[in-house]
């Protein structure tokens, strides 16, 4: 994307660069999205000034999904949002109070489930609970799951990089 005739990318926190030459070599995003979004908002203007601050982060994704229940086990068809390190769900997609919010950072890895007699099946490991989820589609499924380890591969490299050493002194 580009405004005001500089290239422009969002980061993970929701902030918008403005490229300046030279530009990086590297820069990560997922490759799949439930659908085509417009990730940046941005007001008339031709500054990086005009940019909106609070744009949506890069990585989300939202959409049904049949969720286990923990006591009863039964099925659940709940609506999903993944926004930066949350995955949150909700009754349906009107609701706007989630009845959870999971904090990916807890997460320890998002893999397919065979063990269900449902098909299209995953689930997320907690320490302290993992969650079953199903998708319509067998596609739909390895979108979701796609995106979550690329989110989980996130959070592990910014952990790295909060623990690595500052600098390098010999012994």
């Amino acid at each position: 994307m580009h405004f005001a005739n500089q290239p422009l990318i969002g980061s993970e926190t929701g902030n918008l660069i403005v490229l300046k030459h030279p530009y990086p070599h590297e820069v990560e995003e997922p490759s799949i999205y439930e659908s085509v979004r417009v990730h940046t908002a941005m007001q008339t203007g031709r500054t990086e000034n005009d940019l909106v601050p609070n744009a949506p982060s890069l990585g989300t994704k939202e959409g049904y999904l049949i969720k286990q229940g923990k006591i009863v086990k039964n099925w659940k068809t709940r609506w999903f949002t993944l926004h930066r390190n949350e995955l949150k769900y909700f009754k349906d997609q009107t609701a706007t109070e989630p009845i959870r919010a999971l904090d990916l950072t807890e997460c320890s890895a998002v893999q397919f489930d065979y063990s269900q007699e449902r098909v299209n099946c995953f689930c997320l490991v907690f320490p302290l609970r993992t969650y079953y989820l199903c998708a319509k589609t067998g596609i739909e499924a390895d979108e979701w799951i796609k995106i979550l380890r690329w989110k989980l591969s996130q959070i592990r490299k910014q952990v790295e990089q909060r623990s690595a050493p500052s600098s390098q002194l010999p012994p």
